[in-house]
């Protein structure tokens, strides 16, 4: 019962979301899932690793695929998305924790701008954020 009451604001949370919301909601989980997938790791539990490490790969995906093409900073957080997928794989193959945890700064870097962005856009604009801008 419990369960099914939290999915229930969860997914009114997310349907309710702004775009720049939804991407630091976004960048919650792949913080989480890289944790998760660090932890795993440490730990040997390289099945959980793995599954972790691919979730966190597979929003960074998201990133890419609604990334704001025309933004000036588009071209630059491409790089970076790739950037990350690539040290998430190599964590992945070499169970390696080192890939993962820089790529696990750089999450709690971006989700830091991102919700500064997302407060100065609230403070001049409520319809349109720099990070609504960089993803569409």
């Amino acid at each position: 019962m419990i369960q099914a009451q939290r999915n229930k604001y969860l997914e009114s949370t997310v349907q309710t979301a702004s775009p720049a919301q939804l991407l630091i909601m976004l960048c919650d989980g792949a913080i989480r899932f890289c944790r998760a997938g660090i932890e795993a790791l440490k730990t040997s539990n390289y099945q959980d690793a793995n599954t972790n490490l691919v979730k966190v790969q597979d929003i960074i995906s998201e990133f890419s695929i609604t990334i704001d093409r025309n933004a000036p900073i588009a071209g630059d957080l491409l790089r970076l998305y790739e950037y990350f997928t690539h040290r998430l794989i190599e964590a992945n193959m070499k169970k390696s924790v080192e890939p993962a945890e820089e790529v696990l700064g750089y999450l709690v870097q971006l989700k830091e701008t991102w919700m500064q962005a997302a407060k100065q856009a609230n403070g001049s604009s409520a319809s349109s954020t720099p990070a609504g801008a960089m993803h569409g």
